[in-house]
């Protein structure tokens, strides 16, 4: 996928806490022995839902997918050092084409995986998500954006 080829969905600070504290109401009643943050998307909204939720264990898996704007292929740079249970919590921003998400559920076959984004391909593939997004739309989150001046359409 190429952001040059793509549509643009652009979220804001408070679009995407909105959107987490949304998920986190769908997870509400659930009892968590701890949430897993696929680093780097995922650390945003596993600390809101950590807070929303009051699960006070919270590690990480790092994997890298992305280059910017292109999708490769999937490492773990570093391990979780929770283990695999029923009462694992799997955060991530976004499931594209479902990639790290497949291997998100062999390595916790048994956690609930959850996203505030879904694409089509990804979508089957994660428990609980707040946003449906188009195959072809690039999602560009507040972190990876920067405020700017804009000049008055009478300036142009």
């Amino acid at each position: 996928m190429s952001l040059t080829t793509n549509k643009m969905f652009y979220v804001s600070w408070e679009a995407f806490h909105r959107a987490s504290k949304e998920l986190a109401q769908q997870l509400l009643g659930r009892e968590f022995s701890g949430i897993v943050a696929v680093s780097r998307g995922g650390l945003v909204p596993a600390a809101i839902l950590a807070r929303e939720l009051n699960i006070r264990v919270v590690d990480s898996i790092c994997v890298a997918s992305y280059q910017h704007d292109q999708q490769g292929s999937l490492r773990i740079l570093k391990d979780a050092t929770l283990t695999d249970n029923d009462k694992l919590l799997i955060v991530d921003d976004l499931v594209d084409t479902g990639e790290t998400a497949r291997a998100l559920r062999e390595h916790f076959p048994q956690a609930c995986f959850v996203t505030v984004y879904a694409k089509p391909q990804g979508k089957p593939l994660v428990d609980h998500y707040v946003t449906d997004i188009e195959q072809d739309t690039w999602i560009q989150l507040p972190w990876d954006m920067e405020l700017a001046y804009s000049k008055p359409l009478a300036e142009h």
